[in-house]
């Protein structure tokens, strides 16, 4: 690094799977920081073995105290510390912008750096509408609680994406059903790993296919917008079927799309299923 950093908060974002994925700036930042201030320590001691980089690790979570918080400030206004997360990008459901509201509130710099986020790489893995998304983090774990949570959420005319775990994803995917009747869904998980997987269909189905394949690791469930009002009284997958039979994928997408209303790239998606 040509000049030492300033002091500061420099938030870091770190691989969610393959440790290539780190930018050339992060491992800059983390090389001049003082310290870095993370969720585990042992969790990123190897990403910074894997780079090279013996630093200071100070513990940062869910479970950190305002003391814990007023420490990391009184080292900012000093000296500059990087903040990451365990995966991803920093502060997407963890807790560091308490961090970063009060460090800003006493004019204390912050720097963020682009890199790499699970819900992005979901996303653009999906074939969902990716040009308007809501991201709502964890689901309730209790089943009314959940289905409430899924229920306000049935209106908004985007993407819904959610982190989930394993053992609770049959849970979520029933919930789903029967909150969200007909909407399609994508479960994506081992993202950029070497078991990386991106299963998109309806709760029925996906259902199905993890009780014959159990998953494992972090998952992120994305589930598609509200159909058009005029589209529900449709068919989908009979008229997809039927323009298959004399059409291309592509072609019969285009043609239920303007019969329907419905986004024609999740359409095409649907054809090759069914194809």
């Amino acid at each position: 690094m040509e000049h030492p950093l300033l002091p500061g908060l420099y938030i870091v974002a770190t691989p969610i799977g393959n440790l290539g994925d780190i930018t050339l700036r992060g491992v800059e930042i983390l090389r001049g920081v003082a310290a870095i201030a993370c969720e585990d320590t042992r969790v990123t001691g190897k990403l910074l073995n894997h780079l090279g980089i013996k630093k200071r690790m100070i513990r940062y979570d869910d479970h950190a105290s305002e003391g814990d918080r007023e420490r990391l400030l009184a080292m900012l206004a000093e000296e500059p510390l990087a903040l990451v997360s365990d995966a991803g990008t920093p502060l997407i459901s963890d807790p560091g912008y308490r961090l970063v509201k009060t460090a800003r509130e006493r004019g204390i710099a912050v720097t963020s750096l682009p890199g790499p986020s699970a819900v992005i790489v979901a996303l653009t893995l999906s074939g969902l509408p990716s040009d308007r998304f809501l991201f709502a983090g964890f689901l309730p774990n209790k089943d009314k609680a959940r289905r409430d949570v899924l229920g306000e959420l049935a209106a908004v005319p985007a993407t819904l994406a959610f982190y989930d775990t394993a053992p609770r994803l049959e849970d979520t995917l029933q919930a789903i059903a029967a909150v969200l009747p007909g909407r399609e869904v994508a479960v994506a998980r081992e993202l950029t790993k070497k078991f990386e997987e991106c299963r998109s269909g309806t709760p029925e189905e996906l259902i199905a296919h993890y009780a014959a394949h159990p998953p494992k690791g972090e998952i992120v469930l994305l589930i598609g917008p509200p159909l058009p009002a005029a589209a529900k009284d449709f068919d989908i997958d009979a008229l997809l079927r039927a323009e298959l039979e004399t059409e291309k994928a592509s072609q019969a997408a285009g043609k239920v799309a303007k019969l329907t209303g419905l986004d024609r790239k999740v359409l095409y998606a649907r054809a090759l299923e069914l194809k």
